[in-house]
């Protein structure tokens, strides 16, 4: 049985929260077994394979206002909000390198969720080399709508958010002992069901895809109310914004980047211990009821 895992909920740049709750994990020697990242928490994420505290917060701050990282410009130019030669080619190989070595040889086992178009299934790809998995990590934070689909062998994949926001059942289905899960909300939020005609508008070809899209907001408040029992039951370890920041999705304002990545060295500061103590008592597997 492997032991801890660990769940990075997505959230575009409120990703930012958890990147600060990973650099305090790595600052005090917090390790898991295995890591689902899905959008955001898996393209910040990463770093936390890779070793590379700080990372992800010191590239979004100086590339906030660049025009080809991501935004309205390279939408328009590309018909991708984030830009893909520049995000996962330029600035991890120039700007701001990713150490690939030390991400594969990290024995961390990183899954990175993504959905499917074509069945609207979640997909959990183990990536063990960063380099030849970029692909996945990039379709995993393609947004619908602002992204194309990204196709990999002959799938093509958008958002790991759309068909697994955040992906619980499937860690206690794998039966392991501890759960942490990082969330970008604060506790109360429930997303609303979202309007069907905008999906069948742009993925008409793909009607598995609008029907997991559309029924997302349910399964997401759904799996909300088993986080917060499993929490309750102290089943599971659940960091999240002790406050609400608001933020746009693609977020420019650097004081407000700094903030949410502040809030999560905080939040997880304060829960330290506790998550301590939670990772060094041994018990069985979590049992679903």
């Amino acid at each position: 049985m492997r032991k801890i895992a660990l769940i990075l909920e997505g959230g575009a740049m409120r990703g930012l929260y958890s990147a600060g709750v990973l650099d305090v994990f790595m600052k005090n020697n917090i390790n898991v077994d295995v890591i689902y990242g899905v959008s955001a928490g898996a393209l910040f994420g990463l770093n936390y394979k890779s070793r590379q505290i700080g990372r992800a917060l010191r590239y979004n701050l100086k590339y906030a206002h660049e025009k080809n990282y991501m935004g309205l410009y390279s939408l328009i130019t590309t018909g991708d909000v984030m830009n893909r030669d520049f995000c996962f080619k330029k600035l991890v190989y120039e700007l701001d390198k990713l150490d690939f070595k030390t991400y594969k040889n990290n024995p961390v086992e990183f899954n990175a969720v993504v959905t499917n178009l074509k069945t609207g299934k979640p997909e959990y790809i183990k990536i063990d080399d960063a380099e030849i998995g970029m692909e996945y990590f990039r379709a995993s934070g393609s947004m619908p709508f602002v992204s194309r689909p990204v196709e990999i062998n002959e799938n093509l994949y958008l958002d790991g958010a759309i068909a697994d926001a955040v992906p619980i059942k499937k860690a206690l289905d794998e039966n392991y002992e501890k759960i942490i899960v990082v969330l970008t909300r604060p506790i109360g939020y429930n997303r609303m069901k979202k309007s069907y005609l905008p999906y069948k508008f742009f993925y008409k070809k793909f009607p598995n895809f609008v029907e997991t899209a559309i029924n997302s907001g349910a399964r997401y408040n759904e799996t909300m109310d088993l986080i917060e029992k499993y929490e309750a039951e102290n089943k599971i370890k659940v960091l999240r914004p002790s406050k609400l920041i608001k933020m746009q999705r693609v977020e420019k304002d650097k004081n407000k980047l700094q903030a949410i990545y502040d809030l999560g060295v905080s939040d997880c500061i304060k829960k330290l211990n506790e998550i301590k103590e939670y990772l060094a008592t041994k018990n069985s597997k979590i049992s679903i009821k």
